[in-house]
């Protein structure tokens, strides 16, 4: 018996002995592509086409062939292909529901299609026409609300949020979709709300709603009130911010967790092997092969929720279970494709583990030490244009979090202790550092952690100084919060000092190609103004008075890096070139460190000279500093522990403009229509009549 084979909504056998035959519901979509009434010769042409299995490829496939001209002729039934689908969202039989959202998807992509062409027709008119446009909108948004708030289908929920997401994403730019406009006016936010609440509907959801929430926000957020924004900024709900925080915390874990067993699976690899004969010099190399995509979409969800909601910074230090390491069930995981910027949501079942009651043998986590798990991540390779925008979203989002008292309060909290395990980019004049000997501390060590590894990891000649610029300030407003709160924290200071050093001396040594680029005396300057916070302020905040012993050993030890930089940034500061006003700030700005570098200096070699002694040990030096500090004369500095306020309107616009299009393109180029076969539907709706 022949096969019968089917492609593009033809059905055909085999032998190709007859003419090919076309499926009734392609017959029927080209009854609509004609000029006349497809209704007039058949009045239950409606009713029957929502009983048809969709062909979404077929559909939209026609769209795309017709030119302006010829899809403006058949307007009056697209119009009327558009209202019906609308009423059918009504229907009480649920396949004529799924058949209806299909179609719909298939409609409004096929025409956004055309829009692209320079056939200027207007897309709200060709859809539903003007004079009916307001109110079949008004219509579409409350039975796509009606069915996401419903107890019913799981399958038609997740079809009407595609649906949305596939409203939303047609356009790259979201603010040109003027489409948004009836979703702004019929506001689905409770729906969102509701998914995000309820544990079942989240974890079967809470991926899409999350991501649609964060694309809605985003919509002409400076040009007009967004109610998406106001709606957001004011929600206090516990369990729904809670939801909200374990969809992101999922998702950016499902991202740790690849990227861990791509890690596992590489060390143990050919390469790993031929590494370990040959020494470590082809380590980047190797490392460079470990990529996960990365998920800019639930950043951004993630920084729209910090940045607006101030009640969700709680949130950021709810205790969970660690997710990677909880037992999963043994159900099957939905097979989903490997798709760019981590579009895909991550696997249910894994999601549901994670509100599982906490186990007294199990590590706990939070929120926040999986986002600086994912930070330390994306934040090695900045090379990649998509690894640099989430390494950029990142660090904004820990300029809002070192800005905010509560987030502040709970960071340094000494009883709230971590072992936050940050990833280490490999380098080859350090051993990679063992898990099991990282120390419980406050989150602000594993912050701080971080911004020390972005600092040591990146000097390189693609000089990524905006990243820089930021590091530098969180760590600032780290601060400004110790020494206002008088938080004396036992970190090592010294890992720190010696990396901001560091990068000082890595700005002298490139300073012809750097300056080419960049103006390096901003970066500069904010980093001798953290030296003279710690030397202002630091017997406020430092641990203990020989902490800040070592600082001005640190300094002394490394004197040479400070006079160099104090003869470049005079040498430009006494010329009339472009630097000559941002070399000066430095200059200035170094006059404590100069004065207890000559203070000290003179003191040490004497004490050398009496003591017949070549090379003073550490402890004698610290023995010096101690013993002089009575005859050292500093200037007091104002304005130490000050600092500008986060703005995105002002500052971040076209990064995020940017950002958000990308996002757009990648939410659009995953959508799956078809994931629901037309079996499993008719299994779920088996009462369908």
């Amino acid at each position: 018996m022949a096969q019968t084979e089917k492609k593009g909504g033809l059905l055909r056998k085999s032998s190709a002995s007859k003419k090919p035959l076309k499926e009734k519901v392609v017959l029927m979509y080209d009854e609509i592509f004609m000029t006349e009434d497809p209704s007039k010769c058949n009045p239950r042409f409606w009713e029957e086409l929502f009983l048809m299995k969709v062909n979404l490829e077929y559909l939209e496939g026609k769209l795309e062939a017709l030119d302006g001209e010829e899809l403006m002729k058949i307007k009056d039934n697209i119009n009327c292909l558009f209202q019906h689908c609308i009423q059918a969202l009504g229907e009480e039989h649920p396949i004529r529901v799924v058949n209806a959202l299909q179609t719909l998807c298939a409609l409004i992509r096929g025409v956004h299609q055309k829009n692209k062409s320079t056939s200027g027709f207007d897309i709200i008119n060709m859809l539903v026409g003007f004079d009916k446009a307001e109110l079949c909108m008004k219509n579409l948004m409350e039975s796509l609300d009606s069915l996401l708030c419903a107890e019913g289908s799981e399958s038609l929920k997740s079809l009407c949020l595609k649906l949305l997401l596939c409203l939303v994403t047609v356009t790259d730019n979201i603010s040109q979709n003027t489409i948004l406009e009836y979703v702004m006016i019929n506001s689905i936010f409770e729906a969102i709300l509701q998914i995000l609440s309820s544990p079942l509907s989240r974890r079967e959801h809470g991926y899409d709603a999350v991501v649609l929430l964060a694309l809605l926000v985003n919509y002409r957020k400076y040009e007009s009130v967004n109610p998406y924004i106001v709606k957001l900024s004011i929600v206090d709900d516990e369990a729904t911010l809670n939801g909200m925080g374990l969809v992101i915390a999922q998702a950016l874990s499902e991202y740790n967790r690849q990227y861990k067993d791509k890690e596992e699976e590489h060390q143990t690899g050919f390469f790993s092997a031929l590494t370990n004969m040959v020494g470590s010099m082809f380590i980047a190399d190797a490392d460079e092969k470990i990529s996960v995509q990365t998920n800019e979409a639930i950043l951004l969800a993630l920084y729209e929720a910090v940045h607006l909601n101030r009640n969700f910074i709680t949130v950021l230090a709810q205790s969970h279970p660690e997710m990677g390491l909880m037992t999963t069930p043994t159900s099957p995981i939905p097979v989903t494709p490997v798709t760019p910027l981590g579009t895909t949501p991550p696997s249910s079942d894994v999601i549901s583990s994670a509100e599982l009651p906490l186990d007294a043998d199990v590590q706990t986590s939070n929120l926040l030490i999986t986002f600086l798990k994912y930070s330390s991540i994306v934040m090695q390779d900045t090379k990649d244009e998509h690894r640099l925008h989430s390494g950029k979203l990142c660090l904004i989002i820990l300029t809002c979090i070192a800005e905010d008292q509560y987030a502040n309060a709970f960071l340094h909290d000494d009883n709230m202790n971590f072992r936050v395990n940050l990833h280490r980019m490999p380098m080859r004049h350090r051993k990679k550092a063992a898990d099991k000997n990282l120390p419980c501390r406050p989150l602000v060590c594993a912050v701080l952690d971080l911004m020390v590894e972005f600092i040591v990891t990146h000097m390189m000649k693609e000089f990524p100084m905006d990243l820089y610029v930021r590091c530098i300030q969180i760590v600032h407003k780290l601060l400004c919060y110790q020494k206002k709160c008088r938080v004396r924290l036992h970190y090592t200071w010294r890992e720190l000092w010696s990396a901001l050093i560091n990068l000082l001396k890595f700005l002298m040594s490139n300073e012809t190609v750097l300056l080419a680029k960049h103006n390096i005396f901003t970066l500069a300057l904010m980093v001798v103004n953290l030296f003279n916070m710690f030397i202002t302020y630091g017997d406020t905040f430092l641990p203990t008075p020989s902490s800040y012993d070592e600082l001005y050993y640190e300094i002394i030890r490394m004197h040479q890096n400070f006079d160099n930089l104090y003869s470049m940034v005079l040498r430009l500061s006494t010329n009339a070139g472009q630097w000559k006003e941002p070399a000066s700030k430095v200059t200035h700005a170094l006059v404590n460190i100069r004065a207890i570098i000559n203070h000290f200096n003179p003191k040490i070699e004497s004490y050398a000279a009496v003591n017949h002694i070549s090379q003073l040990s550490e402890d004698q030096v610290l023995e010096v500093v101690r013993s002089n500090y009575d005859t050292l004369t500093l200037k007091l500095q104002d304005g130490l522990d000050q600092y500008e306020r986060y703005s995105e309107q002002h500052k971040e616009a076209a990064f995020f403009k940017e950002l958000v299009r990308s996002i757009s393109i990648n939410v659009r180029k995953n959508l799956a229509f078809n994931t629901l076969s037309q079996e499993l539907l008719l299994k779920e709706f088996s009462t369908i009549s």
